[in-house]
């Protein structure tokens, strides 16, 4: 029995192992991690793409080089480079849903490390999300979240008009579709065409 459960964890090792992979933007030549979910091929970090008004997290650059670039809506929906898009929410939903749904789907995404609190994941998938925080324009300019939260832009899938994130947090396990207004600025992962 012991025999057959190794050779199993090394066979799904190895499947798992195949799905990474790596993709250079070449407008500016970073290059990114990838990871196959499912179907969908994902970045897996942030993208850290310069657009104007794009920011770091409080103007550090060592936070883009960390957690990638924030954006205003109207920027992630342009921002992921050629071949790949702004997942809206039926896309969204269809990865957390293959690596569990809801009640665990974050745990299971979060990145093994670099979550304030005990807030780490298990990062069994690879997608290695990681509490970038985000910034917000309400009587002024203001950051806040970084190594407690995650949030990441969904393009709209014509359900509604409204604007939509995903959510991790520290201290809960799943993740969450929230809507919000045009002027937060939150991370972006790009989605492969």
């Amino acid at each position: 029995m012991k025999k057959a459960t190794i050779a199993l964890l090394l066979i799904c090792g190895a499947v798992f192992a195949q799905q990474k992979g790596s993709f250079t933007d070449t407008r500016d030549k970073k290059t990114y991690k990838t990871v196959k979910i499912g179907k969908q091929t994902w970045m897996a970090e942030n993208l850290n793409y310069k657009l104007k008004d794009s920011k770091c997290y409080e103007d550090d650059e060592s936070n883009c080089q960390k957690y990638g670039r924030l954006y205003y809506l109207n920027m992630a929906l342009k921002a992921c480079p050629k071949g790949w898009h702004l997942p809206n929410k039926t896309e969204w939903e269809a990865m957390t849903t293959y690596v569990g749904g809801t009640g665990t789907d974050g745990k299971k995404l979060k990145s093994s490390s670099g979550w304030n609190e005990d807030g780490n994941g298990t990062d069994e998938f690879g997608f290695s999300a990681l509490p970038g925080g985000n910034g917000y324009l309400v009587d002024g300019f203001d950051y806040v979240g970084i190594g407690y939260s995650g949030r990441w832009w969904s393009a709209n899938d014509g359900e509604d008009n409204g604007n939509y994130y995903y959510s991790m947090d520290y201290n809960i396990e799943s993740t969450s579709l929230r809507s919000t207004y045009e002027s937060e600025l939150f991370s972006v992962r790009c989605l492969k065409n």
